[in-house]
């Protein structure tokens, strides 16, 4: 990952998650992952996974803390 690439965050984390996704061997959990890491860096006081969950995806947080879980 290149962080003196001036332009959009948005991009520069899709590439942060799609290297941490390259070495966890399973590609569904990409998604997860991916949740996971904007999850801890959305604002809010608590960054346990229920919390999490409901920032995430507030329409389906019991499947998402499922997702964020395994």
């Amino acid at each position: 990952m290149n962080l003196d690439q001036g332009g959009d965050s948005e991009a520069r984390f899709a590439e942060y998650v799609a290297g941490l996704g390259s070495v966890i061997g399973h590609v569904e959990r990409t998604r997860p992952l991916r949740d996971y890491c904007m999850g801890l860096m959305l604002p809010g006081e608590r960054k346990s996974v229920e919390p999490m969950a409901a920032r995430t995806a507030p329409a389906r947080t019991a499947a998402q803390h499922q997702s964020l879980l395994h």
